[in-house]
């Protein structure tokens, strides 16, 4: 994936958020009567501009990495004596307050509407039944078997992959038990287990299923190489297209998901890879590359391909379709889950519960930009979606210099009848771009140990 094709992508997701939410702060000010002079998506200089009846000038400038909203204020400038009642600064606490939360709020309300767009569409998606369970982990020790079906986590009904990834997600950094409803595959009672949980997800990997210890059902393909790709690890070390896997270090291979296992987890490794290419029988000895993942994990990679990818089974999957009035309930549901996730891992971290090497910059933004646009416009939507509500999330902080630390000012001035001293509020505003600064500048060094 080209740089320009991730870059153009991520243009394309927060272009519409950053828009999005100075437009919540621009139209309430307006609905407040209170003068906007600028409305600004992006920094610096401006390419594109022009203004409207009431002498608010829209631009569109060369950083599209943020935005802002100017108005009329006796702290930032001079303002005319016909504006002063229409001065920001000049309005009650209230209208402050409902300015500045308007466009963290309006991302969240525009997280709503994209999920509701989502659910609009219908889906069809795989049963939460388990494929694999991998010995001597937390699922194998409970007792979950291949085919069993998952109903619940900790009580909660759950019906496809997504949620329980959400349901195991929320139980990030912690150590206990999580209890499990199953479905058994021969069709028989519901049967619970619980699962030993120890700092979960506390680390850098942060794949709950593999954690766990069980992987979705997916149809098992042939391991035979339908593609060596040219200059890959496999092509220099003799694999060719249709070598059929028959062991990897005398373990045997039954299907290419179990090869891909293997491979994965042990790179930079050197394997002895048993093959049978035409009426012979190969012992090959192949060392896999070690390659980052989106997480910067090291993955071993081979480069090659199989030879042809089964039909899902029918009796596997489900379709699941909404009406409007359904839709918006589960678009409201999923974006106060996603708030509420969002706040815990917020939480766990600074508990050192989680590891700080799962925040996530720019760079790591238009990496997947690029990844969901490539998937489709529902995937693009979703994303956009999570974004949004981060977004929200984030500006919500009681933070000096975001609009969580400006909501905070205000409401002890509402509290104390007069405002806190520039003193105080500058003092605030140093320890928060402190604050800001750090997050962002260990947002960019995790973004850059994953490439």
């Amino acid at each position: 994936m080209s740089v320009f094709y991730m870059v153009l992508a991520a243009i394309i997701v927060l272009g519409p958020l950053i828009a999005i939410h100075e437009f919540g702060h621009f139209w309430v000010a307006r609905r407040l009567g209170v003068k906007v002079i600028t409305f600004s998506i992006g920094f610096g200089p401006a390419f594109l501009k022009w203004k409207d009846k009431r002498g608010t000038q829209y631009q569109i400038a060369a950083i599209p990495l943020g935005g802002y909203v100017r108005m009329a204020d006796e702290r930032e400038g001079e303002v005319p004596p016909e504006d002063l009642p229409r001065a920001f600064n000049r309005q009650p606490v209230w209208a402050r307050m409902a300015i500045v939360a308007a466009g963290p709020l309006i991302n969240l309300a525009f997280a709503v509407f994209l999920y509701w767009i989502i659910f609009l569409q219908g889906m069809e998606t795989s049963k939460p039944i388990i494929g694999r369970v991998f010995p001597q982990t937390p699922a194998a020790v409970a007792g979950i078997e291949e085919g069993d079906e998952i109903i619940a986590i900790d009580g909660k009904a759950v019906g496809d992959w997504e949620s329980i990834n959400f349901a195991l997600i929320d139980r990030m950094g912690e150590s206990g038990e999580l209890n499990i409803s199953l479905r058994p595959k021969d069709g028989g009672e519901p049967r619970e287990v619980v699962l030993a949980l120890r700092e979960f997800l506390s680390g850098q990997d942060v794949n709950p299923f593999r954690e766990v210890g069980f992987k979705p059902y997916e149809p098992p393909i042939e391991p035979v190489i339908g593609e060596v790709l040219k200059g890959s690890a496999g092509e220099r070390q003799g694999l060719k297209a249709g070598d059929r896997v028959l062991s990897v270090d005398g373990q045997p291979m039954y299907s290419w998901q179990d090869m891909v296992e293997v491979v994965r987890t042990q790179p930079e490794q050197a394997l002895e890879m048993q093959v049978q290419r035409g009426k012979e029988t190969l012992v090959l000895r192949l060392t896999p590359i070690g390659e980052k993942d989106d997480q910067g994990i090291v993955r071993g990679k081979l480069g090659i391909a199989p030879k042809e990818l089964p039909e899902f089974p029918a009796e596997y999957i489900q379709r699941i379709d909404h009406g409007p009035v359904e839709a918006l309930g589960l678009a409201v549901r999923k974006t106060g889950t996603l708030i509420v996730v969002t706040l815990e891992s917020m939480a766990k971290m600074l508990q050192g519960l989680i590891s700080v090497n799962n925040l996530s910059g720019p760079i790591t933004i238009a990496k997947v930009a690029g990844q969901t646009a490539a998937m489709g416009w529902e995937a693009l939507l979703g994303f956009m979606a999570l974004l949004s509500v981060s977004l929200g999330v984030l500006n919500l902080l009681p933070i000096p210099v975001l609009d969580g630390g400006h909501l905070v000012y205000h409401a002890i001035e509402g509290v104390m009848g007069r405002p806190l001293s520039e003193r105080m509020q500058m003092v605030g505003l140093r320890i928060g771009i402190v604050m800001l600064m750090s997050l962002m500048l260990l947002a960019i060094f995790n973004d850059l140990s994953r490439l």
